[in-house]
């Protein structure tokens, strides 16, 4: 089939490379514009514009993808269906009527849970077990359309965003091609979400991922993880320093320590600190500024003595 892809981050390169790997031609690739990023905030293409331009593939990266001259542009590609995966903008329902095979996105959860931006931060947040890929026809909604395939993988002890992510990029370029495979052959089928059992997965903000000492261990190291790499779970110091906590460690307590919720109660060979409900080790930190480093080597820096306080109140 001919295949018009849309997507912009790591997670939909993976899916390119299987499309382009695969018996479908790619003709053509829709990205978002350049944004501006670095320390010299020079203007930057996305991940799959790279790609697509190593690739010698036809590349739009619209500001507006609801122009004329853009659906113009689209249009003449001739693509037999649409892509999807990660593009970062809704599709206008002028563009979702174009090619006569639709359009099929590749979704980071097993919908309809975690319809929305952040699904694979949500799932690890929420203490989920397993998640997965599904591939949906779209339609105007928030991705409530039909489910043509789905599969789970489980959530790893050690997890993040990003190693998650990376896996779940994998398998949505396998289900990907199947389902284009099966599209072709005139063999997809699809089957309706149940909206009644839907849940919404919104936006990250890196306000959301300031540490709440006062919550328990378990909750806190899954923040950890689940905003890894981005926006960090992140803390104060008593100078109203930042710090982003990068790994951490539940540690079993037995009552041995008396203190409010944001203490350090050790730091050798690693600081703990006192939570809600049991403790935390800072195993690996950033802070403001600064390089990634363990936990011990910052607390070594900066002559650390437990009975320090971490936190909005610190």
């Amino acid at each position: 089939m001919r295949v018009v892809f849309w997507g912009s981050p790591e997670f939909a390169v993976a899916v390119l490379e299987a499309v382009l790997a695969s018996e479908h031609e790619v003709v053509g690739v829709v990205t978002q514009p350049p944004r501006p990023g670095g320390r010299g905030r020079r203007e930057r293409p996305t991940p799959v514009a790279r790609l697509a331009e190593a690739s010698g593939i036809p590349l739009l990266a619209p500001r507006r993808p609801r122009s004329d001259a853009f659906l113009r542009e689209l249009g003449a590609l001739g693509g037999d269906v649409f892509l999807v995966a990660a593009y970062g903008s809704i599709l206008p329902p002028e563009a979702l009527s174009l090619p006569p095979g639709g359009a099929l996105n590749v979704h980071a959860s097993l919908l309809p849970d975690y319809r929305g931006a952040a699904p694979v931060t949500r799932a690890i947040l929420d203490g989920r077990l397993d998640t997965g890929i599904t591939i949906m026809r779209m339609d105007a909604g928030l991705d409530t359309g039909p489910i043509c395939l789905q599969e789970a993988i489980p959530i790893r002890a050690g997890d993040t965003a990003g190693t998650l992510t990376e896996r779940l990029a994998g398998l949505g370029g396998r289900l990907a091609v199947h389902a284009l495979d099966r599209l072709a052959a005139g063999t997809l089928v699809e089957s309706r979400q149940d909206d009644r059992r839907a849940t919404y997965a919104a936006k990250v903000t890196s306000e959301e991922a300031a540490i709440d000492w006062a919550r328990p261990a378990v909750e806190i190291e899954r923040s950890v993880r689940a905003f890894s790499p981005w926006p960090g779970a992140w803390t104060t110091t008593r100078r109203g320093e930042r710090l982003k906590v990068l790994q951490a460690s539940v540690v079993p307590t037995r009552g041995e320590y008396s203190a409010a919720a944001g203490t350090v109660v050790a730091v050798d060979p690693a600081p703990i600190v006192i939570v809600g409900e049991g403790a935390l080790r800072l195993d690996r930190v950033q802070p403001a500024a600064g390089q990634p480093m363990t936990g011990a080597e910052w607390a070594r820096g900066r002559r650390m003595e437990p009975g320090e306080r971490l936190g909005a109140e610190a």
